[in-house]
């Protein structure tokens, strides 16, 4: 089910966020932006990070920091995880000082790292022993979006918690699409994300081979650019690679990580996912070689 902004949930005057506590798990390229506008909104705002100086400016903003996940949950009504895979939500969550030793009857845990299916499947579980409310919710869009709220949701989970969690997901999101039971979210990702990075090696192909024919690829993207073959994600990724601007918006090695993860469920399912197959050891290669912190788009220059 397609829902809008709103998500069909009952609005939240000011006072209502006042007292609702959300702890955010994770304050990274992605979890420092969705964390502020949190705290603009009006959420009484809870952090933790493995390094605490991301933490500092968001405290300046009216955020309080904490020093163990557990301690950032306690008294929580949501947890929000955005981490970078599976194994470090695990980590966070489980543990002497894991946010499940501290959570209570009535929190809702809402994961929106991306983690691939068979996380998705276990935290889950995760969160079914320890008697929590789940909501797997991964996140489409970088960090523009996030900064902005215009992030597509792909959300997962029971129908009882939708109306719950909508306030904070309209702050995050543009959007938010229900897929279903808990898990049906982060598959949706690997879909999503696998089309992105098939589209990024086909922009880098098609600006080489431009190249190699003795074109000039700048004419060569003028001409898609609003062409109905043309995409605009994969034009303005085929300007930053031609400027060589590869400042991150999405890292390599994000895109690294969930194309192996795409891969892996693809084989899981029967599915065969040739183009992924084909160029995921060279993107590997790129991130082993240094480039993995740069934006997506530096598989122009590392695959060139």
């Amino acid at each position: 089910m397609w829902t809008d902004r709103r998500s069909g949930g009952q609005l939240m005057g000011q006072d209502d966020r006042v007292h609702t506590t959300v702890a955010l798990l994770g304050v990274g390229r992605m979890g420092a932006p969705m964390a502020a506008r949190l705290v603009d909104a009006g959420f009484t705002v809870r952090l933790w990070n493995r390094s605490s100086a991301r933490v500092l400016p968001l405290v300046e903003a009216g955020a309080s920091g904490a020093a163990t996940p557990a301690e950032a949950v306690t008294g929580a009504d949501l947890v929000i995880t955005m981490l970078p895979d599976g194994s470090s939500v695990e980590a966070v969550m489980r543990g002497p000082d894991g946010a499940l030793t501290a959570t209570s009857t009535g929190t809702i845990w809402l994961q929106m790292s991306s983690v691939g299916v068979e996380w998705a499947d276990r935290l889950a579980a995760m969160s079914a022993d320890a008697g929590v409310g789940y909501v797997d919710a991964p996140v489409s869009g970088s960090v523009g979006p996030a900064e902005t709220g215009t992030l597509l949701i792909l959300a997962s989970g029971p129908d009882d918690l939708q109306d719950v969690v909508a306030p904070v997901l309209d702050v995050l999101g543009r959007q938010t699409v229900w897929l279903g039971s808990a898990g049906a979210g982060s598959r949706a990702k690997l879909v999503l994300n696998n089309w992105l990075v098939d589209l990024v090696e086909s922009v880098v192909e098609a600006l080489h081979f431009s190249e190699a024919l003795g074109l000039d690829p700048h004419l060569v993207v003028d001409m898609l650019d609003g062409a109905p073959i043309g995409s605009p994600y994969a034009v303005a990724k085929a300007r930053l690679m031609l400027a060589g601007e590869f400042a991150p918006s999405f890292a390599l090695k994000h895109a690294v990580k969930d194309a192996g993860l795409a891969l892996e469920a693809a084989e899981a399912s029967g599915t065969d996912l040739r183009v992924t197959a084909s160029f995921i050891e060279p993107w590997r290669r790129a991130v082993a070689e240094g480039s993995g912190d740069q934006d997506v788009a530096a598989a122009y220059e590392c695959l060139g």
